[in-house]
């Protein structure tokens, strides 16, 4: 779909998704949508630099968007952490302090709490993704569908509630071709679901977990015996959610490493590996992650990326972790209203996606 624009006046009614084309404009922001290759996503550049001021009409924009805008040209941040924590604060009342619930302390920023370092560079830093097998599509392109692209999932959706929005900043990204991080549609997904995929899902309830609880399903596949969990260490969220800003509903579900492999991966349905529910999430996810439904972003230094778990799932490509020096910079929002947040937030495990 071919790029164009609309004008955002300083209270935008919006007619219309960005994924249908526009722009919007104002002294503040132009926004141009869908991304190039993409039926969603925005492109957002801004007139004045962010340490200037800071935009307006950004939520709206990443609702009409589809849940995914890119903000190029911002390498201010990189010279003022807390630019990242105040662009962040636009999309919600809430960003998570990282010091204070990382396992490895160490990968949040030392002059902002609030950015978890996705990185290679510091001890403990969780590894590079793996190439897929094969490396290559038979036309010779990146993959991007399940099950050969693995690792999607949406932050920290083990939590109640889920983080809404992420915000990543590409600080030392590595050469074009590698590193990039891919996003799939919930939205279109669920759209173009077949019936009878769309009866099995509308009131199904899925069964996520922690990275690292050993309830994976690779761990469960080789026959380990069932862990024990913690509250925070799980939580049961509809395989159908309805968007709270536009109304829409979406797919939201992970896989490997971020679902309830031994009781789950679904509520009601036969459990494990083998099971039921393994065979319609393998299902579910070969359809969302169809390349019509994807986008690949391909980093700049000093891009921002800011995306809605509500709506989007996502994962990183291999990288030379070896040769090659990558630092990326994430925060995490909240915002949906009425939202239960707990009193005390759990340990998260370092995740190498973005």
């Amino acid at each position: 779909m071919r790029p164009c624009s609309r004008i955002y006046s300083r209270e935008p009614a919006l007619a219309s998704p960005l994924q249908k084309g526009g722009k919007f404009m104002t002294s503040q922001i132009q926004v141009t949508g869908p991304l190039p290759g993409a039926r969603f996503g925005a492109t957002v550049r801004l007139s004045e630099p962010l340490g200037t001021e800071l935009p307006t009409g950004l939520p709206q924009a990443l609702a009409d968007a589809g849940g995914l805008l890119l903000i190029p040209g911002l390498g201010d941040i990189g010279r003022e952490p807390q630019l990242l924590v105040k662009l962040s604060y636009l999309f919600g009342t809430e960003v998570e302090n990282y010091r204070a619930i990382l396992k490895s302390p160490m990968l949040s920023h030392p002059s902002a709490p609030e950015i978890f370092m996705v990185t290679n560079m510091i001890p403990g830093s969780p590894p590079s993704p793996a190439l897929p097998v094969p490396p290559l599509t038979p036309e010779g392109r990146l993959p991007v569908q399940y099950p050969q692209r693995f690792g999607w999932h949406s932050d920290q959706s083990y939590r109640n509630p889920a983080p809404d929005i992420s915000v990543l900043y590409a600080q030392t990204p590595v050469a074009r071709g590698r590193g990039q991080t891919i996003f799939a549609s919930g939205t279109l997904a669920y759209d173009a679901l077949p019936e009878h995929l769309r009866e099995k899902v509308e009131n199904l309830q899925g069964m996520h977990c922690k990275p690292g609880a050993g309830r994976d399903r690779r761990s469960a596949e080789s026959g380990k015996p069932s862990p024990a969990l913690a509250p925070d260490q799980f939580a049961t969220q509809p395989v159908v959610r309805i968007h709270p800003v536009t109304g829409k509903k979406s797919l939201f579900l992970c896989e490997r490493a971020q679902m309830d492999w031994f009781d789950g991966p679904f509520v009601g349905m036969q459990p494990g590996p083998d099971g039921e529910g393994a065979r319609l999430l393998d299902e579910l996810l070969v359809h969302y992650t169809r390349p019509e439904f994807t986008y690949v972003h391909e980093w700049t230094q000093g891009d921002v990326l800011v995306w809605d778990n509500r709506c989007l799932i996502h994962t990183a490509t291999w990288y030379d972790a070896a040769a090659e020096q990558r630092m990326m910079w994430r925060t995490t929002v909240r915002s949906d209203g009425g939202a239960t947040v707990p009193s005390s937030m759990p340990e998260v495990v370092s995740q190498g996606a973005g």
